[in-house]
C-alpha cells in the first residue's frame, strides 16, 4: 500500500507561501505547515500573521504549525535583515533583499523534519520571477537529490513549487478567495506587526495587487513619497 501523500509546506506568512499552502492543503490535506525562525527582524510579525492565516484553514486541511529554529546572525553579521537598520526602500531592486543561501538553509532543516515526519515532499511558494540562484528549478531538483542522499532515502525528496509558473499578480488573482488580508510581506514592520508601507517588499505587494486588479486590503503604516519627491 503506498504511503499517503502528506507534504511539508514552508510558510512565511507572505502571499506566495500562503496561497501555496492553502491550495496544497485543499487538494492534499492535511499538510504539515513549517515556519523557520532565524532571528530576522520581521519574524515576530510574520509569525503573528502566519498564525492568523492558519486559523482560517479548515481543521482537516492543516496539522499544527511546526516552528524550527535556524539562527543566522553568525552568518549574516551586521546585515540589515538582522539589525533592522537601513532596510531596502520602495525604489530598490529585487537584489536588495537577497539573503545568501536562504533557501539552501531553510530546505536543509525542513528536509530533515519532512523525512522524520514521514512527509513525501516539501512545498515552496517560489514564483516564476524569483531572480535568485536558490530560487531556480535546477536548485530545487539538486536539493531534493541531496536531501535524499543525506538521509538514506532510495529517491530524491521532491521539492515542489506549484506557483513557479506565475508572477505576483497572477498569484493574487488566483488566491483572492483566500484571506490575503491576513498575509504579511514587509521587511521593516511596525511594532504592532503592520506593514511599513515604504520598503521593497511593501512596494512589491502594492504593485502586485495593482497589476492583479484586486483591491489591496493591507493596512500600511505609511504611504510612499510621490515619484517627484514633492
Amino acid at each position: 500500500m503506498p504511503e499517503p501523500d502528506r507534504p511539508c509546506v514552508l510558510i512565511s506568512g507572505g502571499l506566495d507561501s500562503a496561497v501555496a499552502l492553502a491550495e496544497t492543503a485543499r487538494d492534499r490535506g492535511p499538510v504539515v505547515p513549517v515556519y523557520v525562525r532565524s532571528g530576522l527582524v520581521w519574524e515576530p510579525a510574520e509569525m503573528y500573521w502566519t498564525d492568523r492565516f492558519l486559523q482560517t484553514m479548515p481543521e482537516d486541511f492543516v496539522e499544527p504549525l511546526v516552528v524550527l529554529d535556524l539562527p543566522v546572525a553568525d552568518l549574516y553579521g551586521d546585515h540589515w535583515s538582522v539589525t533592522g537598520e537601513a532596510a531596502p526602500g520602495a525604489d530598490t531592486p529585487d537584489e536588495a533583499v537577497y539573503l545568501p543561501g536562504r533557501n539552501l538553509l531553510l530546505l536543509s532543516k525542513v528536509g530533515v523534519l519532512a523525512v522524520a515526519r514521514g512527509c513525501q515532499s516539501i512545498v515552496s511558494g517560489s514564483l516564476a520571477d524569483n531572480p535568485f540562484p536558490d530560487g531556480r528549478r535546477v536548485f530545487f531538483d539538486a536539493m531534493g537529490e541531496a536531501i535524499g542522499l543525506a538521509l538514506g532515502l532510495e529517491r530524491a525528496l521532491p521539492i515542489e513549487t506549484p506557483l513557479a509558473g506565475l508572477g505576483k499578480a497572477e498569484v493574487i488573482r488566483r488566491g483572492a478567495h483566500w484571506r490575503l488580508d491576513l498575509t504579511f510581506s514587509c521587511v521593516d514592520p511596525t511594532s504592532d506587526h503592520r506593514h511599513c508601507g515604504v520598503c521593497n517588499k511593501c512596494a512589491e505587494r502594492r504593485r502586485g495587487f495593482g497589476e492583479a486588479g484586486v483591491s489591496d486590503p493591507t493596512m500600511y503604516a505609511m504611504e510612499p513619497a510621490p515619484a517627484d519627491g514633492s
